[in-house]
């Protein structure tokens, strides 16, 4: 029998109808994603914020009271400037003069920065021009699920100097929380890439169900729960007995993170911490809704994930109105508030899992890199709690006039959000050890060589980064 695809006249499989169908369909896509794009242009120009294609004052929104003395970076006369906004401190005074030292934060002029939107949907949508190597362990919890930990190990870039190892002492294991999506962004990727370089040790931290992590059991992780963190951390101080640990959240992941800090106060392990455009009030958050784009990225992205659990989740909750839901807060409320088995109220729920229901009791050092024109968030006025960073001597508050949410591009694909961060980090364990040995040479004076070597001796050097009161003073 002759094959269809020889001889002269080629046949197809499709008729032709069909075909122009496809054809139709894919001028479609284009056109849609070029309107997309479009929409984004016009409300720039003029939308609710228009005019911030040109460099403005305008973003001091929530701390135009502040004092001069905290700006770092100033670009010119008529742009914005980075404002570091938190209680007078030893330590606050020495982050000051460290980023002000930096480059990160001296970028020049250009057109991008202005452009949050676009901003946003790059760091969101768009794939990393590198992807890394990762190996991934599986964790067994208390309860029977399973949580997945992806080590970066690979590519490193060009041989820099291990800021990091100086600075610690050893190598640092840097966790990387993802948005509470669980979605690991370019933003997340190029973190882990660029403190890889750094000579720190990054592990992606990924929630039950997430990122290909098996549901083992009927149980998700809620918002603010910090249960599954708890028993990773613990597990990564086994595995890198020598490492002292540091954290980094991205976006709505920051409500796991703050949770974690608040909730376990000195014990949390952790030397310090950082906050990549974080969200604060995330019920208010979700009630309002955010841009279009960004939440059905994120809500079709746990759709997928949890759309392979669908027959056992379909026991504890009603899986037909969660996989139809039309927005994150739907979604969430679906999920984790109307089970079958222990249903509660929406209220109740975020009474256990507001991530500031505890911050009072956080006890590691946490910079917050914010946008003053992110327009996932909000307006600073409203969602960022200032009272917090001006009163709290553990949160500080780098508060920048242009940026979106987790984008803070430059003329590159890059974020110098990351460069700081890392910054932050070895300038934190720098303050640290400079303070112990002020202290081992205040000991030396007052009781001789013996006491001292006899004093080091006994602090390990997980002690030495243990938060001390007299640094806040």
């Amino acid at each position: 029998m002759r094959s269809p695809c020889r001889g002269g006249s080629r046949r197809h499989f499709f008729p032709s109808w069909a075909r122009h169908l496809m054809l139709a369909l894919g001028s479609l896509a284009a056109w849609a994603v070029a309107l997309a794009v479009l929409c984004l242009v016009a409300q720039e120009l003029w939308g609710p914020g228009r005019g911030r294609l040109l460099p403005s004052r305008e973003p001091r929104g929530a701390g135009e009271e502040e004092d001069e003395d905290n700006v770092i970076g100033e670009e010119g006369p008529e742009a914005g400037r980075c404002r570091l906004i938190c209680k007078p401190s030893a330590l606050a005074q020495s982050l000051l003069r460290s980023l002000r030292r930096g480059a990160a934060l001296q970028s020049g002029r250009w057109l991008w920065r202005t452009w949050p939107q676009l901003q946003t949907t790059f760091q969101l949508l768009f794939p990393a021009a590198c992807q890394p190597e990762l190996a991934r362990e599986l964790l067994q919890l208390a309860d029977g699920g399973l949580v997945a930990l992806d080590w970066v190990i690979g590519p490193r870039g060009p041989g820099k100097r291990s800021r990091a190892t100086t600075a610690f002492g050893t190598t640092p294991v840097l966790l990387v929380l993802p948005n509470a999506s669980g979605k690991v962004t370019r933003g997340i990727l190029q973190l882990c890439l660029l403190a890889l370089e750094q000579g720190y040790k990054p592990v992606i931290f990924n929630r039950r169900g997430h990122n290909g992590s098996p549901l083992t059991s009927l149980k998700l992780q809620a918002f603010g729960e910090p249960g599954d963190l708890k028993e990773a951390v613990t597990y990564i101080r086994v595995r890198q007995p020598g490492s002292l640990l540091c954290a980094v959240s991205e976006g709505s992941g920051s409500g796991l993170l703050l949770s974690y800090l608040g909730e376990c106060g000195s014990s949390s392990y952790l030397a310090a911490a950082a906050c990549i455009s974080p969200v604060f009030r995330c019920q208010e958050w979700l009630e309002t809704g955010c841009p279009w784009l960004y939440e059905w990225s994120l809500l079709l992205h746990q759709k997928r994930g949890l759309s392979r659990y669908a027959t056992a989740l379909a026991e504890v909750v009603e899986t037909g109105r969660l996989f139809r839901s039309r927005s994150l807060r739907e979604f969430e409320e679906t999920l984790f508030c109307q089970t079958k088995q222990q249903p509660i109220t929406w209220d109740a729920y975020w009474d256990r899992n507001d991530p500031l229901r505890d911050a009072d009791e956080a006890a590691v050092p946490v910079l917050c890199i914010c946008s003053a024109d992110d327009p996932v968030r909000g307006p600073p006025a409203s969602t960022l709690p200032m009272e917090l960073f001006r009163s709290s001597p553990y949160f500080f508050l780098l508060l920048t006039p242009h940026g979106g949410h987790c984008g803070f591009l430059r003329e590159g694909p890059c974020s110098w959000s990351h460069e700081v961060t890392l910054e932050y980090l070895a300038a934190v364990a720098e303050f640290f050890r400079t303070e112990e040995r002020l202290k081992g040479l205040h000991r030396c004076r007052r009781g001789g060589p013996q006491k001292r070597e006899a004093s080091s001796a006994a602090c390990p050097l997980q002690e030495i980064f243990s938060w001390q009161r007299s640094y806040t003073r």
